[in-house]
């Protein structure tokens, strides 16, 4: 079964942070990913642009309109995801508590239910 394990940046959290923390949290996930590498259970992951960089658009009476930042005006956002291939959902809940986020932020577990 193929889990979406998603990170968000709250990035006044982010900054209350020493270096060592935030050091520790990059090394982390290079940990992390050397663990679900080896263990098969790594499908994808990506780390993702912050707002200020981001597009929306929604199609309003046949016209696209766009603006910038992101979709949830909000002051977290959706930063980077791992999907995971496990035997079981305790599974990827167990993998979503090592990733290093998880100790400042939550980690969302999400079921793939579909792949196109």
């Amino acid at each position: 079964m193929r889990y979406l394990l998603t990170l968000h940046m709250n990035p006044t959290l982010w900054g209350t942070l020493t270096d060592d923390q935030k050091n520790a949290v990059y090394a982390g996930h290079g940990a992390f990913i050397e663990l679900i590498t080896e263990s098969g259970e790594m499908v994808e992951t990506k780390a993702l642009a912050e707002p200020g960089d981001t597009k929306t658009v929604q199609v309003k009476n046949g016209v696209a309109q766009t603006k910038n930042g992101g979709y949830v005006e909000s002051e977290a956002f959706l930063c980077g995801y791992y999907v995971v291939d496990v035997e079981s959902e305790a599974r990827a809940v167990e993998l979503a508590a090592k990733i290093p986020d998880a100790q400042y932020t939550a980690v969302e577990v999400r079921k793939v239910v579909h792949e196109g």
